[in-house]
């Protein structure tokens, strides 16, 4: 099985000793990623945009690969200033505050009329808004109670391309067929596990993440639209490395570091439910290139039937199903 230039569209990096540690587990399988700009503090002016870009450069070394950049969304972004940055940066990424891994800066209300000047100003400019999108309420309605944010977005803005970021529910999908400028992305792990393989037995640490995994209804939703490469849907893998001891503690951090496997895993469910590599090619490269207009860079994946052992750990962060072996392997990569 051979996948040419596939992409991540919703990728962490982190920064530091994280960037130089994790960067390469990325960058030598994907042709390029959207990375998120969820640092301390956040990515919110051309000059951190870049400073940023100019690090993961750095930390990739010789891999060849693309950092599609985000700024971290502030309703105080006018025209003027997103005409400055336009080129420097792929989308804009909006968190609600306090919702997840450093979002304590994000938007505390969705009053459209605030929202409206960014807003305009990117649908003029041509800028994706990518929205993690969850409310502050019970954790697992957080999501669907969302949907009406999605809605009076969607239809305040019709020009604005809106991507639902790692969707997990089937109300989310729902939305897809019902608003035009609607999109999303969807991850491995969302498609593999129900909220029963974090917490049904013993509490798998390492499956935590936000939006936690949901029922299998929802899990079926996602795959039906994931394997039928749904137009409107392309692999973002949320990729979030944190240190172990950060995932093996009373206050665990939310994130699965799935960037090594991702297309491993991605390979072994598409067969196992009998998909097309022509179908998994789209949802890892062709809809993404197609809803944000990229041209990626020339990579050509090459996967075998093969079993692989994951590791159990990359530079002190541990993947999802470490030391347990998966059925695909991947046994080259050319540019």
């Amino acid at each position: 099985m051979q996948l040419n230039a596939p992409l991540d569209m919703h990728l962490h990096l982190r920064d530091g000793e994280m960037l130089e540690n994790i960067a390469k587990t990325s960058a030598h399988t994907f042709s390029g990623a959207i990375i998120m700009p969820n640092l301390v503090p956040p990515v919110t002016t051309k000059e951190a945009v870049v400073a940023y870009k100019d690090r993961i450069i750095k930390a990739i070394g010789d891999e060849k690969f693309t950092p599609y950049m985000t700024l971290f969304f502030n309703p105080s972004y006018d025209k003027t200033f997103l005409s400055s940055v336009r080129d420097e940066i792929t989308a804009i990424k909006l968190y609600p505050a306090g919702i997840t891994t450093n979002s304590e800066g994000g938007v505390s209300g969705f009053d459209v009329e605030e929202l409206r000047p960014a807003l305009e100003a990117m649908s003029e400019l041509n800028i994706p808004l990518c929205v993690h999108g969850e409310t502050n309420g019970f954790v697992m309605d957080r999501e669907a109670e969302f949907a009406s944010i999605y809605e009076r977005l969607a239809t305040a803005f019709p020009k604005l391309t809106i991507i639902m970021e790692h969707i997990t529910t089937k109300t989310s999908v729902d939305l897809l067929d019902r608003f035009e400028n609607l999109y999303a992305t969807i991850t491995i792990h969302h498609l593999l596990i129900t909220l029963d393989d974090v917490a049904g037995g013993m509490l798998k640490p390492h499956l935590f993440c936000k939006p936690i995994a949901k029922r299998p209804e929802d899990r079926d939703a996602l795959l039906k639209v994931a394997l039928e490469a749904h137009p409107k849907v392309m692999f973002g893998s949320d990729s979030a490395p944190h240190p172990q001891h950060a995932k093996e503690s009373c206050g665990c951090a939310a994130g699965v570091f799935t960037a090594p496997i991702a297309l491993q895993l991605l390979a072994e469910l598409f067969d196992t439910h009998g998909s097309s590599v022509e179908k998994l090619q789209a949802f890892v490269s062709g809809n993404a290139q197609t809803i944000y207009g990229v041209t990626p860079l020339n990579k050509t994946i090459t996967l075998e039937k093969k079993p692989f052992k994951v590791p159990s750990n990359y530079k002190g962060v541990v993947p999802i199903y470490a030391d347990e072996e998966i059925a695909y392997s991947i046994t080259n990569v050319s540019i």
